[in-house]
């Protein structure tokens, strides 16, 4: 529309989300975009004008942003419009959400769980009970602003000089200490966060594969936890293993996608998911036929097929006081993870063990 001014206009850190504030004659009104730049949640920030009695808008953005109706505002005769230079976002930790704030504080909060289609917008100081448009802010707000200071401490750390040197030291020192000595140290990432590196322990005697470990994805907390737990901490943080025994440069190159998955498709990783194969030309070749791969944090079932050896505890690491989880790889073909989505993966695991297959690739 003419006449609209973009106030804030910000991608979040991953390059997954986008925050677009903008204002026209009659309202202000923000915009949580995804990659593709389609409108995942709006969000109603304030009247300019008197609010009308009644909702003439149908309960939707088409076209414009709606005016809220007077029941639903603090200030139903409108308020003066925002200064864009006092405006500024606060992206969560875990990327899927963002925070408002201006020189009077929190303006509005996307949460990750806001979704448009399903009826839930984010929080804005303006509103007033729950509408289509916005929910009221104030009600939440001292649950919500804990999250918005960590997130900015959060992000104040990440730029401090050496703040991913500590992840990396902490990372591998605690490989070092339950698989053994390194090998080979790439980096899988790509110039902006989440920072990526992967490390490899050749085999030993009484190991006779390669493990692969991710080193960094423990240094931000995955997305969307919040959607399905009340507590994410016991889940929020993990790395990515593979155990081989191809040559560790070409089984390397499946942690060049999968390192920065839940970042980049906003979701999280946990013990029995299972993940579709990126169509990457680059590792085509070491894939074979698996078309997904299969998560598991214990792949003992499977240690009795292939090399009969379980793979090494890497249990006991904790990050800014989360747990962190180590998932092992396990590619599988594509109806393999047709079969655990109509089954579930407890039941893969199963069959797939039945079947004589290990959980090292080779």
């Amino acid at each position: 529309m003419s006449g609209i001014n973009v106030l804030l206009d910000e991608i979040s850190p991953y390059q997954s989300r986008r925050v677009v504030v903008e204002c026209d004659s009659r309202t202000t009104a923000a915009y949580l975009l995804d990659a593709r730049g389609r409108i995942r949640v709006p969000v109603w920030l304030a009247n300019h004008e008197p609010a009308p009695a009644s909702d003439e808008e149908g309960g939707s953005f088409e076209g414009r942003a709606p005016l809220m109706p007077e029941a639903y505002t603090k200030h139903p005769q409108g308020l003066p419009r925002f200064d864009p230079s006092a405006l500024r976002a606060v992206w969560f930790e875990e990327g899927d959400g963002v925070a408002l704030v201006d020189e009077q504080g929190l303006l509005a909060v996307i949460p990750g769980w806001a979704e448009a289609d399903s009826g839930l917008p984010g929080y804005a100081r303006e509103a007033v009970g729950r509408s289509a448009y916005a929910w009221e802010l104030d009600s939440v707000r001292g649950h919500l602003w804990p999250r918005v200071v960590h997130a900015e401490a959060y992000w104040d750390w990440r730029r401090a000089a050496g703040a991913w040197r500590g992840v990396q030291r902490t990372v591998l020192g605690h490989l070092n200490r339950r698989v053994g000595e390194p090998g080979h140290y790439w980096d899988v990432s790509d110039g902006h966060p989440p920072l990526l590196r992967l490390s490899e322990r050749p085999p030993t005697a009484e190991r006779p594969f390669t493990v692969l470990s991710t080193v960094g994805m423990c240094g931000q907390r995955m997305p969307t936890l919040d959607r399905y737990m009340a507590d994410t901490s016991r889940h929020a943080r993990v790395e990515l293993a593979l155990a081989t025994t191809m040559p560790a440069h070409r089984a390397a190159r499946i942690f060049r996608w999968i390192g920065a998955f839940p970042w980049r498709a906003v979701t999280w990783f946990g013990t029995g998911h299972t993940v579709k194969w990126l169509d990457n030309p680059e590792d085509r070749a070491m894939r074979g036929e698996a078309g997904a791969v299969l998560l598991l944090e214990d792949p003992v079932p499977l240690a009795a097929a292939g090399t009969g050896q379980a793979p090494p505890d890497l249990s006991g690491l904790t990050f800014q006081g989360d747990p962190v989880r180590w998932l092992w790889i396990v590619p599988i073909t594509r109806p393999e993870h047709l079969f655990a989505k109509e089954h579930d993966s407890a039941a893969l695991v199963e069959k797939l063990s039945a079947e004589g297959r290990g959980w090292v690739l080779g």
